[in-house]
């Protein structure tokens, strides 16, 4: 499987793959709250391992998430890394992980690091020099993930959860999004066995 899916993934020219965290590696706090410890974090379905085919395939993992409740007070910067430290854990126990981990702990409009801004992607490209807009891809849950992906041109992927509420991160998420899908398994199995997808592509998988 490992080799099929090297080869695939070459004719997709993908080696980092870039995922929001909440909504889609673990279940989203509802609208204004936030997973504020390591208690609250919860995976959702098969994303543990799909983070694993990830790594089974040899590409980069590379987290990058807003993370606003730190600005709020909701939750401190060591309250942030138990959550993180806890999906580490969890992630381990399916054979998985990420390479890297980017937060914006900031307030809005106060940096260049809050999503849809680039930098925390320019702060990962930093880290990866092998890491670039064309052979990257960023898959979120919101409009900010998007924007953030198109702005740098990287090619985006939407994930849009069965049985989630609608909500306003996702206002025009589906028109900025180069390709939709219900989770992160989904993308992660038309990123490697699936059919190569370029920008602005029109297809939905449903």
């Amino acid at each position: 499987m490992r080799n099929q899916s090297s080869l695939i993934c070459m004719a997709n020219d993908v080696r980092f793959v870039f995922l929001d965290r909440d909504g889609v590696i673990n279940v989203k706090a509802p609208e204004g709250s936030y997973v504020r410890n390591w208690k609250d974090l919860q995976l959702l379905p098969d994303a543990a391992e799909s983070v694993a085919m990830l790594n089974r395939s040899g590409l980069k993992v590379i987290v990058v998430t807003n993370q606003r409740g730190i600005a709020l007070g909701l939750l401190s910067e060591l309250d942030l890394q138990g959550v993180h430290e806890r999906l580490a854990d969890m992630l381990a126990n399916a054979g998985a992980h990420v390479d890297a981990i980017f937060c914006c702990p900031h307030d809005k409009n106060v940096c260049n690091c809050r999503k849809p801004k680039p930098g925390l992607f320019l702060q990962a490209f930093e880290r990866f020099p092998a890491a670039n807009a064309t052979n990257s891809v960023m898959i979120g849950d919101s409009a900010s993930d998007m924007m953030a992906g198109n702005l740098l041109g990287m090619r985006t992927v939407l994930v849009r959860q069965k049985g989630r509420s609608a909500s306003g991160h996702l206002v025009g998420a589906e028109e900025l999004a180069d390709w939709i899908t219900d989770s992160l398994q989904g993308a992660v199995e038309r990123l490697l066995f699936g059919e190569p997808f370029q920008k602005k592509a029109s297809r939905t998988d449903k």
